[in-house]
């Protein structure tokens, strides 16, 4: 019985190698195909399709094997730069017979970004071929999109509102006091309001001077560029007197949108496909509301970047500036100083673009990748840096290491200014009958007590620290941009500007995109910007977030109705994230464990990606299960 025992043991042990050899092959093959490059001639001739179910971002995320069992994987993230380069490389080609936007899942992106995107719709539209948007209910942002189209569609059970920036946040004091939290701020700059949640009732007059004058030019450019690519569209009176405008047509958002000019056909999916199909041809299954399409995966992996020519490393500054190390879509300090340092340790760039999108984060980690990027100037290269949609506060003070500094008109950047935050729950103790006692060698025993609370010696330090870093902050902007501290102080103290402000009073030096930041580096390089080989400064995923990745899907049909969102639910889709943004606050104030340089007002701008602190309810307590 122990032979046949044995010999039972050793037949298993061979299956489960089999199994598990198969299971390799299996999905190695699998990862082959889903990464495999598509031959460019094997793209057909059809509609290249931008289904923008997903956000808009400067460099997506990886996602990991745990988020996809979670259920909690992000939607599909959009490179910025990838739209932009299939858009235009779709202009001269006789393959792509019409570019079709589908908005209806729209999952939004800053106003820099989808202005950059708009642009290159409009490029393509100058082009003399046809862009078709279709939309059951667009957004602020997806109108943007939707108007440099040659047509915009919209159901008509849909119907567009539009909001414009703006809108109520939480303020947690009353909660806090009732809970007997002491919140313990140190900051400097009367308008760093990032804490105001904690300690106020209301927004400060500082704050909401700010903001005032930051939405309204953010949103006098959205009008603008609408007017521009919509002459006659009347948005205004849709801005002013929606009401009125909806009430002349019975309550038919569709038919008013069509009445102000705002789109230019009203029809289902079935009608927009057969009018697609009229110029992109039938898709091979002639299912109705089918036409020919052209994936935009497949046709972003058949238009890569140029891979010969002088190289130009391109490092990304995107998302939360965090401490230590982290993947993509997060700008973690140690991850992103060694992906420089590494580069430079090769001798092969020659000139360096640092590439920010971020509303700040940790001053430590914002200085670790500064640092990193000085360390090119030492090398002699030329660093140019490119703001994105945000470069507010740490993602500011990145960007003091720059010989020149390109961003957008409604890039949303400064907020030069820092805090710490630190909670102490003597009070709420107490309230249950909970007291503390001990025994201190010196007056920074047990310092910050975060049950006993803090006392004035360590308040006093901590105070001076964050004076200090202030002082460093102002510091660096007045060598970087050639002012005096006294100058940057007025100009700091925590305010946000827009980006046709901030060139005015100095902290930027010219509008522009990546492209043409780019192009200065080459030029400061001495070489031919047409001749550059961009390499991205970062890790490239591995196969198992490829895998995933592929599993996550890339539906680029336009048959998927699926999706389709009234009015209604457009609204609700934008206001839900109030929930979101409450608990990250509560988990910012409990786990901040840095000096930060971050912007409260940019959260209005950022895209859609939950981050590791805007979670929804349900991603927190899968997550809080799952750790």
């Amino acid at each position: 019985m122990k032979l046949v025992r044995g010999a039972w043991k050793i037949l298993v042990g061979i299956k489960d190698g089999l199994v598990l050899l198969f299971m390799l092959i299996f999905f190695g093959a699998l990862f082959a195909l889903l990464s495999a490059r598509p031959n460019a001639g094997a793209i057909r001739d059809g509609a290249l399709v931008l289904k923008l179910n997903g956000p808009i971002v400067e460099q997506p995320a990886t996602p990991t094997a745990l988020a996809a069992a979670q259920g909690a994987s992000p939607d599909r993230e959009f490179r910025l730069s990838d739209l932009v380069r299939a858009i235009d490389a779709a202009k001269s080609d006789a393959r792509v017979k019409v570019l079709v936007l589908d908005l209806d899942s729209y999952g939004g992106g800053t106003p820099a970004a989808v202005t950059e995107v708009a642009n290159a719709v409009g490029r393509f539209k100058a082009s003399g071929k046809k862009v078709l948007a279709y939309a059951t209910a667009y957004t602020d942002g997806s109108y943007l999109l939707a108007s440099s189209a040659s047509e915009i569609w919209v159901n008509p059970m849909g119907g567009t509102l539009f909001s414009g920036p703006g809108g109520n946040r939480l303020y947690y004091k009353g909660l806090i006091d009732k809970l007997g939290v002491n919140v313990h701020v140190y900051r400097v700059g009367k308008f760093k309001s990032f804490v105001e949640p904690y300690t106020r009732s209301e927004q400060s007059p500082e704050a909401k001077e700010a903001l005032t004058a930051l939405y309204a030019s953010i949103f006098g450019q959205w009008k603008d560029l609408i007017h521009k690519a919509r002459p006659k569209a009347q948005i205004d009176q849709f801005l002013t007197n929606p009401d009125q405008a909806v009430a002349a047509t019975a309550g038919d958002i569709a038919k008013a949108n069509l009445a102000a000019g705002l789109v230019d056909k009203l029809g289902d999916r079935i009608a927009f496909g057969r009018h697609v199909a009229e110029l992109a041809g039938d898709a091979p299954k002639k299912v109705a509301g089918t036409y020919a399409t052209i994936k935009y995966s497949d046709w972003v992996a058949a238009n890569p970047l140029a891979t010969r020519g002088d190289k130009i490393g391109i490092v990304t500054v995107a998302g939360d500036i965090v401490d230590g190390n982290s993947g993509p879509g997060v700008a973690a300090g140690d991850t992103i100083a060694k992906a420089v340092l590494d580069a430079l340790a090769k001798k092969e760039l020659k000139a360096l673009v640092v590439r920010v999108d971020s509303p700040g984060g940790s001053a430590l980690a914002s200085e670790t990748i500064r640092l990193a990027v000085l360390e090119a100037k030492k090398q002699g290269l030329p660093v140019v840096v490119s703001m994105g949609g945000l470069a507010a506060s740490g993602g500011y003070w990145v960007s003091t290491a720059g010989d020149v500094i390109f961003a957008e008109p409604n890039t949303i950047t400064g907020s030069i200014g820092i805090f710490g935050i630190i909670p102490t729950f003597e009070n709420s103790l107490g309230k249950l009958g909970v007291t503390t006692d001990g025994v201190k060698t010196t007056p920074l025993s047990g310092q910050p007590d975060v049950y006993g609370g803090t006392n004035p010696q360590v308040d006093a330090i901590l105070q001076s620290s964050i004076e200090h870093g202030y002082a460093q902050f102002i510091a660096r902007v007045a060598a970087a941009r050639k002012l005096t501290p006294q100058r940057v102080d007025e100009i700091g103290q925590g305010r946000v500007w827009d980006g046709g402000t901030a060139r005015q009073i100095g902290l930027v030096d010219r509008f522009g995109t990546l492209d043409d930041a780019v192009a200065e580096a080459a030029k400061r390089a001495g070489i031919d910007p047409k001749n550059v080989a961009r390499v991205y400064l970062e890790k490239k995923p591995g196969w198992l977030a490829q895998l995933i990745a592929g599993f996550n899907g890339d539906d680029d049909s336009s048959s998927d109705s699926a999706s389709a969102r009234d009015v209604f639910a457009v609204i609700a889709a934008e206001r839900q994230d109030v929930l979101a943004r409450a608990l990250g606050d509560a988990k910012r104030l409990a786990t901040a464990n840095s000096v930060q340089a971050r912007c409260l007002e940019c959260a209005g701008f950022e895209d859609k990606r939950p981050s590791g602190s805007d979670l929804s309810l349900v991603q927190m307590l899968v997550k809080a299960i799952w750790s």
